[in-house]
């Protein structure tokens, strides 16, 4: 891959709690390359979404970015003041967070918060075509009608495609799409991920999509990261992670797919529970759940380890 858009190296997020420090996100490093769709996976307390905030520097207290350097066309973001950050929100990353609904102003039109994202300069005319023009990009049949609602006459999906036409309005360098078809319902999270797919192909936009499913990963991204307790565990193309994963975490979240063309009479399941990251486990952060930990895995941590190809994971397994 030529040089990434983005790269992130080292990144640390901790959270300086009562109960101690809580390692969220440890020492990760990943890229994505221009108009490159990546897929972020993991189950909920992983850092999935500690991550697409840092990304943006919108780590709040008690968290704290700690360690690492976040490059954007190597520019480090996290040296630059705040007028410099709000111009890299405004005109190069684009966020759209989990359940529209909450982000969007009840009080404000869909139109009118599309247009406040739009450079100033713009006339109110060219602001309000050009708000049509995204949510039309967006796949709304009456984006005038849209553009004169408000959020809460909106169903959850037309919400979520209202959000996805204000990120894409601005022509953003990358978008991240934080879990965007939490809540909805099957049809319409397919909908979804086949405009987001679509529209990161027409418009040549980076895309890390972040999600806890590997079916939804692979139906959009052709690279993946499969996060685990603050950590990077394996990586590599989706179709040869999706086939041959490498890492017993990653084998465990696709056991736990259910086949709709296979008769079972039970679920796979990951056992046990992420571990409290404020003590996390010495060696492998998995091994308190792994189905194949041995003494090293208890005593060190492994370090990325390639396995073949791009394909590389987190596991004694294969030093």
């Amino acid at each position: 891959m030529s040089e990434p858009l983005l790269a992130v190296k080292d990144l640390s997020v901790k959270f300086f709690t009562q109960r101690g420090v809580l390692h969220a996100v440890d020492r990760i490093s990943f890229e994505v390359g221009k108009g490159e769709s990546v897929g972020l996976v993991g189950e909920s307390g992983s850092g999935k979404s500690v991550t697409a905030l840092a990304l943006l520097r919108l780590v709040t207290i008690p968290g704290r970015i700690v360690g690492g350097e976040i490059q954007l066309r190597g520019e480090n973001l996290l040296k630059l003041n705040e007028s410099e950050l709000r111009r890299v929100r405004r005109d190069e990353i684009a966020m759209i967070f989990q359940d529209a609904g909450n982000f969007m102003n009840p009080i404000v039109t869909v139109g009118r918060q599309i247009e406040d994202g739009l450079p100033a300069n713009m006339s109110a005319e060219d602001r309000h075509s050009t708000a049509c023009q995204a949510l039309r990009a967006a796949k709304v049949a009456d984006p005038e009608r849209i553009a004169r609602s408000y959020p809460f006459q909106l169903s959850g999906g037309m919400q979520q495609r209202a959000v996805i036409a204000a990120s894409v309005a601005r022509k953003p360098s990358l978008i991240l799409a934080d879990e965007p078809t939490t809540a909805l319902d099957a049809t319409v999270q397919f909908e979804i991920l086949k405009l987001l797919a679509d529209l990161q192909v027409s418009s040549g936009t980076a895309l890390l999509l972040i999600s806890h499913d590997l079916a939804v990963i692979a139906s959009v991204c052709r690279r993946v990261y499969v996060m685990y307790a603050g950590q990077i565990v394996e990586t590599g193309e989706t179709k040869d992670i999706y086939r041959k994963p490498a890492h017993p975490y990653t084998q465990a979240l696709l056991g736990a797919i259910l086949d709709p063309f296979e008769e079972t009479e039970t679920l796979s399941m990951v056992p046990g529970t992420i571990p409290d990251l404020t003590a996390p486990p010495t060696g492998c952060r998995f091994n308190p759940r792994c189905p194949k930990v041995f003494d090293k895995c208890r005593e060190q941590e492994p370090p990325m380890i390639l396995i073949g190809g791009p394909q590389a994971a987190k596991c004694w397994l294969y030093a």
